[in-house]
């Protein structure tokens, strides 16, 4: 039990390094990335103590080179979930029961490994597996995962200090408990930290979890799964299990200790999760925590007092750094006629400057999109753009996957403020513009709010504040996350959390003590100091002139 209130280190935004050229970090990143792509790794399911290798074993290709093998995952059965939820459940007792500050110090600990001498392994694991650019690796793999683990403490610390008042004679506590029974994280490809953190923020609060990384993150997911051995996270309290996803859900959905699911993906996949945990209710001990972030749709909006270099810089580096993959990445604008030719031309000139290719030549800006599956839809939107009345490409369209999955920057100008993607979820490096007559503005401001079913990160340019505001509350629903005069991505922890509503989820803003809370099922205790020993209140005492 602690012996003391202690406070926990404040928690402040790690450093991006630079990677600049005879740099040492530079040189220690670029050994590390070749040791490991000339290395093969075995990929583990982590189930309790045991690492298991099934010997079904799937080939790890970077996108950027899908005919390299850097290793292999083994892959899972419906079995080995039910021993993974099996373990979680065992440890349970121990993990719940563990002091607060021991759980905080072991994802501290984690923080400081990461900073220092695992930096270099998770973030070239991120660069290989998921073919993101040295910077694009360093503020997911490394600084945001970072930034995590510490804020995520303050925050818990933060929880655990908000407590009732007393009245004289009375002690209210309150006790933020784990909930009860296990916890499925499902996490994506596209960003290392979020796949750390989903599993993580729930463990930091007392809980066990069995975790479904993506097959396509593979590679980092063990890395992660080492550091937080290393840091002494003990056996049972995170497993990872890489079974088919289908399978994986319908054993943790249907089991009666299930209590609760922390989910990045797709809207049609978070759907059918909430839909199977309805159809379960009644198996449940309790009623299911459902926290998830979703889809995206983003749009940055013009005024035509903006300032064309600014909004050209937003949308460049908006939409296609890390070729689009983003669920905050720009995907729609809208530009006032006014300021479009020259918008257009500072983007041209950007675009023109980006290098595609492999992350191990960090002067590629663009490297590839993340499997076939996601070139093949990407490009199926640029070439419908080629033939259609309604759409024109105004730059790029060019791709190739011969050796690689490697998609150009491509600008579409749609001539329908409706045409297809301007509405639909891309996921790619693909913007849609639409250009509007300045006088329109107004009317922008409502379609730019019903185009999409989505919510989640927006961004408006204006250099005039009454316009600013006007936007600000004209799209109040539109966007979790909303910018003005900045790009809508690079959402940082502890500054802006994130999150967005309608089908973009659940807004429970991963980066702050609201998403944590979420992990906790608090317990109001009252304690009376001396016991009343007559049922009698005084308004029963009879009127002295009565008596």
């Amino acid at each position: 039990m602690p012996k003391g209130i202690y406070y926990v280190p404040v928690a402040v935004n790690e450093p991006v390094r630079t990677y600049a050229p005879d740099t040492p970090a530079r040189e220690s990143l670029q050994a590390t990335y070749d040791e490991m792509w000339n290395s093969t790794v075995e990929v583990p399911q982590y189930i309790g103590g045991d690492e298991v290798l099934s010997g079904n074993k799937h080939e790890i290709t970077p996108p950027h080179d899908h005919k390299h093998v850097v290793g292999f995952y083994h892959e899972g059965t419906a079995e080995d979930v039910s021993n993974a939820i099996d373990a979680a459940l065992e440890a349970r007792t121990k993990w719940a029961a563990m002091p607060w500050e021991q759980r905080a110090s072991i994802f501290l600990k984690a923080a400081e490994l990461l900073a220092g001498p695992w930096r270099d392994k998770l973030n070239a694991a991120t660069m290989i597996g998921q073919s993101k650019n040295a910077h694009q690796a360093e503020i997911d793999s490394a600084c945001e995962l970072i930034d995590f683990l510490r804020f995520n403490v303050q925050f818990m610390t933060e929880i655990y200090a908000d407590q009732p008042i007393s009245s004289e004679g009375i002690w209210n506590r309150m006790e933020y408990r784990p909930l009860e029974g296990f916890l499925y994280a499902i996490t994506p490809f596209n960003f290392t930290a979020i796949a750390a953190n989903l599993p993580a923020s729930m463990a930091m609060m007392g809980n066990v979890v069995v975790w479904k990384p993506a097959t396509t993150q593979i590679y980092s997911a063990h890395v992660i799964m080492q550091l937080f051995k290393e840091a002494g996270l003990p056996d049972g309290v995170i497993n990872m299990v890489i079974a088919d996803a289908k399978a994986t859900s319908e054993k943790c959905f249907g089991h009666k200790d299930f209590a609760g699911v922390h989910f990045t993906g797709s809207t049609a996949v978070f759907n059918s999760f909430w839909k199977q945990i309805g159809d379960n209710i009644d198996n449940y001990r309790s009623y299911p925590v459902i926290v998830g972030e979703t889809g995206g749709k983003d749009f940055v909006l013009a005024h035509p007092s903006a300032h064309a270099a600014q909004v050209a810089t937003a949308l460049t580096r908006g939409a296609f750094e890390f070729q689009g993959q983003k669920c905050s990445a720009a995907s729609r604008a809208y530009i006032p006629a006014s300021m479009w030719d020259e918008v257009k031309d500072y983007m041209q000139k950007d675009l023109e400057s980006m290098t595609v290719g492999t992350p191990r030549d960090f002067s590629n800006f663009i490297n590839a999109v993340i499997d076939k599956k996601a070139f093949d839809k990407i490009t199926g939107y640029i070439d419908r753009a080629k033939e259609s009345a309604d759409a024109e490409i105004v730059i790029g369209g060019e791709y190739d996957k011969t050796d690689g999955y490697f998609i150009h920057p491509t600008v579409i100008l749609a001539k329908d403020v409706k045409y297809e993607s301007m509405k639909e979820e891309i996921f790619g490096p693909v913007l849609t513009v639409y250009v509007y007559e300045d006088e329109e503005w107004d009317n922008m401001l409502k379609i730019v709010d019903e185009t999409s079913p989505y919510a989640l990160t927006g961004a408006i340019f204006s250099q005039c504040r009454y316009s600013a505001t006007q936007a600000t509350e004209a799209l109040v629903n539109a966007a979790g996350n909303f910018y003005i005069n900045d790009k809508p991505t690079g959402a940082v922890v502890g500054q802006q959390p994130f999150g967005g509503a309608r089908k973009s989820g659940t807004n429970d803003k991963a980066g702050s003590a609201h998403n944590l809370i979420r992990w906790v099922s608090p317990r109001t205790i009252k304690e009376t100091f001396v016991s009343p020993t007559d049922y009698r209140y005084p308004f029963l005492a009879m009127d002295t002139f009565l008596a």
